[in-house]
């Protein structure tokens, strides 16, 4: 049955990134906060599609912690459920992401649409000036920048090392650090074609302000949050070990 339901669901949602493929693209002079919450429209469906050919839903806590303006959210990442659902998590956003998800075919030229900071990893210096730069420029233009610290997905229990631009963004810019933790993973696996039936948790952190603050100070107190979290989350009482070195992302 889970086979069953896990091809209904792909089958819908990779026609339905066809059909809307054209409406992201024509959207593309409008200014980018009203475009955003119209490409956002996808991520809805895609939403209510899971649950309904997966019996897979979410549920939110801790959202009274998200300050009215905009700054920085240092996330966990485990699948390719919150880069589609945080989009109706959350007020309209931008990702930092490798530039080669750009190329994919309808799903990578939509996200293109959404005016991402696209990174070259392969230049570290280049990439995090970029982060810096047009960082700053999104959270002028009101939307939030999300950011997986740990660069990559990371199965449920694992660990990465968390890398400090996010943080460091938010110092230069001068705006609150949000962290956010959730167990995606365990549902929507990191390289699995199963959605598993269930509930998905994420919780949202109390902001950590950056005022004064060091970048890496900011950054391991988004880290140890998150990482207690899904500590909880999980149901271990140890928090997880780093495993990760080298993977890619999404």
């Amino acid at each position: 049955m889970i086979w069953a339901r896990s091809i209904f669901f792909f089958c819908g949602m990779a026609i339905s990134a066809v059909l809307f493929c054209p409406i992201a693209l024509i959207v593309w002079p409008v200014p980018v906060v009203t475009r955003m919450r119209i490409i956002g429209l996808w991520a809805h469906f895609i939403g209510w599609w899971l649950a309904l050919t997966c019996q897979l839903r979410f549920e939110v806590e801790g959202m009274e912690h998200l300050p009215s303006q905009p700054g920085v959210i240092l996330s966990k990442h485990q699948s390719a459920w919150e880069t589609i659902l945080f989009q109706v998590i959350f007020p309209p956003q931008t990702w930092a992401l490798k530039r080669e998800a750009l190329w994919l075919p309808f799903f990578g030229w939509g996200l293109a649409a959404t005016s991402p900071i696209a990174i070259n990893r392969a230049t570290p210096v280049r990439a995090l000036d970029r982060l810096l730069r047009q960082g700053r420029e999104k959270i002028a233009q009101g939307r939030w920048v999300v950011i997986f610290p740990e660069g990559t997905r990371m199965a449920p229990g694992e660990q990465g090392a968390y890398h400090p631009g996010g943080a460091m963004l938010a110092v230069k810019a001068g705006v609150p650090v949000v962290p956010v933790a959730h167990d995606a993973g365990r549902y929507w696996g990191r390289r699995s074609f199963l959605k598993k039936p269930g509930v998905i948790r994420v919780c949202v952190g109390p902001p950590i302000a950056t005022e004064g603050e060091k970048p890496r100070a900011v950054n391991q107190a988004a880290k140890d949050w998150i990482e207690s979290t899904m500590a909880s989350l999980l149901g271990s009482p140890e928090v997880p070990v780093d495993t990760s070195k080298g993977r890619d992302n999404n």
